[in-house]
């Protein structure tokens, strides 16, 4: 299947969208970061969110505070969590761990 092609103006509001979407992502990982948002609530409104969703599981866990790259990866293989994988690719028990983690 060709790519289809896309006008200017199509392509400006695809641009514009994915602007919006990299801004709410890291919106909500910056509150997370600062503490606004307690962890396992932004866990949960990342996974109802269609744009929130796609975060990637290894950089949500980064934004979390005393939460580096050795702890995040220790956690990730505690619940064999793919490093490719997604907030919104989570199995429930996946996620249940990671809820238990973060509390």
């Amino acid at each position: 299947m060709p790519i289809p092609t896309l006008s200017a103006g199509e392509l400006a509001a695809a641009r514009a969208k994915a602007v919006v979407t990299r801004r709410a992502r890291a919106a909500l990982k910056d509150s997370v970061r600062s503490g606004e948002v307690p962890s396992t609530k932004a866990l949960t409104q990342a996974i109802a969110d269609p744009q929130l969703k796609l975060i990637k599981v290894v950089d949500f866990l980064k934004a979390v505070p005393r939460i580096g790259e050795k702890k995040a990866e220790a956690i990730m293989e505690k619940y064999s969590i793919a490093t490719s994988r997604r907030l919104g690719g989570l199995g429930t028990h996946q996620l249940e761990g990671l809820k238990k983690e973060l509390a």
